[in-house]
């Protein structure tokens, strides 16, 4: 082994995350679209357990890489519970160890909830982990896909792990994949995920699976269980008219979020709506480090940080060319969309279809950004406006309440065959009046 001191290269961004995956692919679910369960392949012989002394190194290294007061530590899967939780005290003795002076560290811990006991979330509670919990919606919606190595619905599982969350005060949020089984059914989903789990963070992922042998990023052929473009944009449209006019200030919906900063003129905070990328890594239980969690395959392998520092991988040349790539392949029809302030293309894993130019690396996705990113224009526009003004953005609940007000008033007022007053240009029997 050689010296692995996190001397940083010009290229090494001043804050950087890695997405640590200590048990590796190994997982207590088997989720039938999960992307990582086929990693396991890469590693043939393993026993997929991060060694003591690695956990040590690495938190040293990605601590002293870090040019910034605050550094998060996410741990991912797999199932990350699995290392037990010995291995979690021990993490946080060593961040506490490594830790500068006025350096503030954060843990999120991303699982599946089913192994969750009182030992666990008071853990987490003394230590202020936030938990995310992965559940994609009521009972006849998460079991579909969400089943145990016996196929066995894990639904009950979860909502018994979410109550002990709950009972401990634990800080969580909910992780929904969008799929074939869910995505027609935007308000059950959202109702049950507000009213009867109670959460107040919520992030909708879209599943995107590619239809290969290898399990990795290449093909064009989308499978029967991934969502559609058309249901991703409809599904967030209808969660959004919801969340507009009820939620505001009390529920926060990530990708809600991510698109006021863009009409407030900042910087998206996802990944997926950067201009470029490769800020976001993954790390494999042995050490090896990879351009990104979507991207664990051999052609986007790093290295290990067991013998190249973490800094000198992540400020590599091979990981700004993986980064900038998302920027410099940008199709011209996206380059020239009126949404690409916000969309930027979208994630470069989903970037599977062909402009209507016949131009490659259009999303696969791109129908619904388009759609739900027009669809939000209005409302965006004027809770920036109370953000510019020093007022809450929630006031547009009640704009939109008297508005709604008025027009219904105009609409009692209506006779059958004048314009509708919402403007579509019917008359009023064969629109709003039927």
């Amino acid at each position: 082994m050689v010296d692995v001191s996190a001397e940083a290269t010009p290229l090494t961004p001043p804050a950087f995350h890695i997405m640590t995956k200590p048990r590796g692919a190994i997982c207590n679910l088997d989720c039938a679209y999960c992307y990582f369960l086929s990693k396991e392949l890469l590693y043939p012989g393993s026993r997929f357990r991060m060694s003591n002394d690695l956990l040590e190194e690495y938190i040293r290294q990605y601590i002293e890489a870090q040019s910034v007061p605050e550094v998060t530590f996410a741990w991912q899967g797999g199932e990350p519970t699995l290392m037990g939780l010995d291995f979690f005290r021990l993490a946080v003795s060593y961040q506490q160890k490594y830790s500068r002076p006025g350096m503030r560290i954060y843990n999120a811990l991303q699982t599946n909830a089913t192994r969750l006991d009182d030992d666990w979330c008071q853990f987490f509670r003394e230590q202020h982990f936030l938990i995310g919990v992965s559940l994609d919606g009521p009972r006849e919606f998460h079991d579909i896909y969400r089943v145990d190595k016996g196929g066995n619905a894990t639904f009950d599982r979860v909502m018994t792990g979410i109550a002990l969350l709950k009972k401990h005060q634990v800080e969580f949020n909910i992780l929904t994949t969008l799929h074939a089984a869910n995505a027609e059914h935007p308000l059950e989903v959202y109702r049950f995920l507000r009213d009867e789990v109670g959460t107040q963070f919520i992030q909708f992922i879209p599943i995107v699976e590619r239809d290969n042998e290898t399990g990795f990023q290449e093909g064009d052929y989308i499978t029967p269980r991934s969502v559609t473009g058309e249901q991703y944009g409809q599904f967030l449209s209808v969660v959004f008219d919801e969340w507009v006019r009820h939620d505001v200030g009390q529920v926060f919906v990530q990708i809600f979020d991510e698109a006021l900063a863009a009409w407030s003129g900042n910087h998206p905070g996802l990944c997926i709506f950067g201009e470029t990328c490769g800020t976001a890594l993954a790390m494999e239980h042995n050490g090896d480090i990879y351009s990104c969690d979507h991207y664990v395959e051999p052609k986007y392998k790093l290295g290990n940080m067991q013998f190249i520092p973490l800094a000198q991988l992540v400020g590599s040349e091979q990981q700004r060319r993986f980064g900038q790539a998302k920027r410099d392949t940008l199709p011209r029809y996206c380059r020239e969309c009126e949404v690409r302030f916000i969309c930027n293309g979208g994630c470069p894993k989903d970037r599977t279809l062909t402009t209507p130019d016949g131009e490659p690396g259009l999303n696969y996705l791109c129908a619904g950004y388009k759609a739900f990113f027009k669809h939000i224009d209005r409302p965006m526009k004027m809770m920036a406006q109370e953000l510019r003004a020093h007022r809450p953005p929630a006031n547009i609940m009640y704009y939109l309440a008297q508005e709604e007000s008025a027009l219904q008033r105009r609409y009692e007022r209506a006779s059958r065959n004048e314009p509708c007053p919402c403007g579509s240009g019917r008359k009023f029997k064969r629109c709003h009046g039927a």
